[in-house]
């Protein structure tokens, strides 16, 4: 049973233990991220949780490195444009010292110049990669595009030249306003005891509370953006404005989005792919924020069939918006969804992220038996309704080989 705990400082805990197991994970999440940064200070959340693995006042980096694998376990961290998480996965013997370890990292890292430039010539690589990466690349211009000059289009990553400016001193104010209740969620799943429980609220009640970060408000515009890149193939993405995280449509969402363009019996997959074989790989994918969200379609494929497949994707898109899904169709993306629900959740790491997640965005864990029960409770008509909703204002990113931008805006607007 999955146990919350608050702290007189506005921070969460959330337990759930998992006596049958023989392994624990715990997550450290705080809600800051690449949105709660100024233009010039962009890339310093991701540029910190790098820098946070450079060493504590008791341990040097490699001390970590030699802790970790002497525990078999794994400790890592990732960035995202609303949150900021640290994590650790162990088997239980192990797990006093992972936690530990990983709240030393989290309340003591020692952010020393002299470790920022090779960390630093580390992102610049990061950066380099997802350039290098269409798939990723397309969606980031994507975002840059219908986020335009606000925070929440911008990059993770940062710039290169705001990341040439980044100094150890700007790394220390971000952690002292921002890594602090109440924007502040700490997550345990697995074989834990009564002792590490003690050890995380004396750990983290010692935080004095913090205002939460500015976020500013994000508006969606419309737009169709192009890169050029010497490839063989072009990357397309299509997509409208979605649902914020906490919009009681989200289980409609995510059937909506499964039946357009998640499994291979998908509107977009059969058609694109299986009857007409005009790509590889095709999908649909949502992404929510606080106040905002995006539905989008990917699809990687030829140049010399790009037109084609364009016109099948919206004319697909333009025909469920009319007529919606049948029931056997539903049924059939309903089941997996649900599945996908029980099978992700099969691991401590998943639990504990799934815990994570919502405590901090929604204020509560649905288990997963509500969330079988939320999907099981849309019915054909809802998913019309939003589709009709939301299959409106497209917007469009395009990587490789491709046409300049106002050749799609054509192609979109004769369709849709």
């Amino acid at each position: 049973m999955i146990e919350t705990i608050p702290l007189s400082n506005g921070a969460t805990l959330v337990l759930e233990p998992m006596d049958h197991v023989r392994s624990a994970a715990v997550g450290i999440w705080v809600g800051v991220g690449s949105r709660h940064e100024n233009r010039g200070g962009g890339g310093v959340s991701h540029c910190l949780e790098h820098m946070v693995f450079k060493g504590t006042t008791t341990r040097t980096a490699i001390d970590i490195a030699n802790i970790t694998d002497a525990m078999g376990g794994q400790f890592n961290a990732f960035t995202t444009k609303e949150c900021t998480a640290y994590y650790a996965r162990t088997l239980t013997a192990h797990l006093p010292q992972a936690l530990d370890v990983l709240t030393d990292l989290f309340l003591n890292p020692l952010l020393n110049e002299s470790d920022l430039e090779p960390e630093r010539n580390v992102i610049l690589e990061e950066i380099d990669m997802y350039l290098d990466t269409p798939e990723d690349l397309v969606g980031e211009r994507l975002f840059a595009a219908v986020y335009p000059n606000q925070a929440l289009g911008r990059s993770i990553l940062g710039s290169p030249a705001a990341l040439r400016s980044m100094s150890a001193a700007r790394l220390r104010k971000h952690l002292r306003r921002f890594y602090r209740p109440p924007r502040l969620t700490v997550a345990l799943c697995g074989r834990d005891t009564d002792a590490d429980l003690r050890f995380l609220v004396d750990r983290f009640n010692a935080l004095g509370a913090a205002e939460p970060p500015h976020e500013p408000p994000a508006q969606y515009i419309p737009a169709v953006t192009v890169a050029r890149k010497p490839i063989e193939q072009n990357h397309l993405c299509l997509a409208f404005p979605g649902l914020s995280v906490g919009d009681p449509r989200r289980y409609t969402m995510q059937l909506l989005c499964g039946l357009l363009g998640g499994s291979t019996s998908s509107r977009l997959y059969q058609r694109l792919r299986e009857e007409n074989g005009l790509c590889y790989s095709v999908h649909s994918y949502t992404v929510s924020h606080r106040d905002t969200g995006l539905l989008c379609f990917y699809a990687a494929l030829g140049r010399e069939t790009e037109k084609s497949a364009i016109a099948m994707m919206l004319e697909e898109l333009t025909r469920f918006a009319q007529d919606g899904p049948l029931p056997a169709e539903l049924d059939r993306q309903r089941e997996q969804l649900k599945a996908n629900v029980i099978l992700n959740l099969e691991s401590t790491g998943a639990r504990m992220s799934h815990m994570a997640r919502n405590a901090l965005f929604l204020g509560r864990v649905p288990s997963p038996d509500e969330l079988i029960e939320r999907f099981d409770a849309v019915s054909c008509q809802q998913v019309l309704e939003l589709a009709r909703d939301l299959l409106k204002n497209p917007s469009f990113s395009a990587v490789g080989r491709v046409s300049p931008a106002g050749v799609y805006r054509q192609m979109i607007s004769d369709i849709f």
